[in-house]
């Protein structure tokens, strides 16, 4: 008997609470257990309290943005071992950092298609 592989533990962050929750409902049908922050704080505070294996996060959030959010993630246990990817609808000359140097594995953009969302956890360690 093979048992179904163990659902991923991702965390959405965006302060467009339609576009994160959408883009959780999506994570869901994917199999994914998924927690849904709208800042950066809450998306640290949810980070430490579930230890998601992926983290999704807006770049564009008001109060701590995207790649602080990610610095602050990356100097966590959880965090150095999580995959971060961000996602944003602004180009990379339109950013306020490099998502790199932030930290993050990938670099998605708004509207971010199922299959490349299914890649991105592709590459997630179980």
């Amino acid at each position: 008997m093979t048992l179904p592989a163990p659902a991923r533990r991702v965390l959405v962050a965006d302060d467009n609470a339609d576009a994160a929750d959408s883009l959780a409902a999506l994570l869901t049908l994917f199999d994914c257990t998924v927690q849904v922050a709208y800042s950066g704080s809450e998306a640290l505070a949810l980070g430490d309290q579930h230890r998601p294996q992926l983290v999704i996060l807006d770049i564009a959030m008001p109060h701590m943005d995207g790649c602080e959010t990610a610095r602050r993630m990356r100097a966590r246990p959880w965090g150095r071992q999580a995959c971060i990817a961000a996602l944003t609808a602004c180009g990379d000359d339109e950013l306020p950092c490099s998502t790199a140097e932030a930290g993050m594995d990938f670099h998605l953009t708004k509207p971010v298609s199922a299959d490349v969302l299914l890649a991105v956890l592709a590459s997630v360690r179980a």
